[in-house]
């Protein structure tokens, strides 16, 4: 018998467990129904790896073939209960065949993709700012689940500088979700690793040096020099990024140029910036912000723009969340980042 200890260990309970099921059925049929063979077969699509699984679910319906004879009368019910039992049976033989390629159990491969979703999550956190600088970013699912096509990228800030993006791969949800956690990890590399302004060429390359089928991702990347409060914004294919200027009193978009990543080799992402001065903010975002089915994304951006006029009012605690709960497509992912300075 192949495996670890423990694989082996669980097998054997399995199976034991199965057997005792399997003999109350034909030794005491009206206190262990039929039905009871429901909770080995589940318990093992649950946690036995796909190599022995098939046999496992084989095993069971041995035994409640052998079950069926103390039956004390054959009726209608009794032959859908059975035949409900044998396509249960079937649904997790498929299910097994499709995990094979893990190698792993149901429970065991969902537990680790969370991990893995909450590891490539966790190079999106926000560092701690100190005075006068503030950040907060908020993301939401169109399925309300963990895995999302949108994310963010931060850098190490011990240079004296916040550099993050905002991505945004093509999909939504949970197919979205794979690409996502596959191009996370490699621009949480990339976004460390080099200048601001190399960034975005760097993943241009890598998608496509690492095609997607119908794939391609947009992104606006922000680089503030903590001490100066000077900025510079780079898109590719993305909504432009908002500067509220404290002094005029309004939001202006920032006019950065740049095709979507992953189309076009050598592509050239034009540069816009700035200084953020006291009482200065910036706003970054994905298009399930600004874009609806009825609602092109110009209008989306004001209708944005209107909306942070509204409720931060140059009070930005709090105002990432505000705006993600508010506005935006409920059938869309959506991200949202404001950085701003005291």
């Amino acid at each position: 018998m192949g495996g670890s200890e423990p694989e082996r260990l669980v097998l054997v309970s399995m199976f034991v467990f199965a057997t005792l099921v399997g003999a109350a059925m034909v030794a005491a049929p009206e206190w262990a129904p039929i039905t009871a063979i429901i909770l080995p077969m589940v318990m093992g699509g649950l946690f036995l790896p796909p190599r022995p699984l098939p046999w496992f679910i084989v095993y069971n319906l041995v035994l409640l073939t052998l079950a069926l004879p103390k039956l004390p009368t054959l009726t209608t019910r009794s032959v859908v209960s059975i035949a409900v039992l044998f396509l249960l049976a079937f649904i997790i033989m498929v299910a097994s065949f499709r995990r094979s390629r893990l190698g792993i159990a149901g429970s065991m491969g969902e537990s680790m993709l969370a991990d893995l979703s909450d590891r490539i999550q966790g190079q999106g956190v926000l560092p701690a700012l100190s005075e006068p600088w503030h950040a907060e970013s908020v993301i939401r699912s169109a399925g309300g689940t963990r895995f999302s096509g949108d994310f963010f990228v931060v850098g190490d800030i011990g240079s004296g500088r916040l550099d993050v993006s905002v991505v945004d791969v093509s999909g939504k949800g949970d197919r979205a979700g794979t690409r996502a956690l596959l191009l996370a990890g490699a621009m949480g590399g990339l976004v460390t690793a080099l200048e601001p302004r190399a960034f975005l060429p760097a993943t241009n390359a890598y998608l496509l040096n690492h095609p997607w089928q119908d794939g391609f991702a947009t992104a606006v990347h922000l680089s503030v020099d903590l001490a100066s409060g000077a900025f510079a914004v780079w898109t590719a294919g993305h909504p432009p990024a908002l500067h509220w200027r404290a002094g005029a009193g309004r939001w202006t978009p920032l006019q950065s140029e740049g095709p979507m990543l992953g189309l076009i080799p050598d592509a050239e992402f034009h540069e816009a910036g700035g200084v953020l001065r006291s009482g200065d903010a910036l706003m970054l975002y994905t298009d399930g912000m600004v874009e609806t089915r009825t609602t092109d994304i110009g209008i989306g951006i004001d209708r944005l723009i209107g909306q942070a006029d509204r409720q931060l009012r140059s009070n930005f605690s709090g105002g990432a969340k505000t705006l993600v709960d508010s506005i935006g497509s409920r059938s869309d992912d959506r991200a949202l980042l404001l950085v701003w300075r005291d």
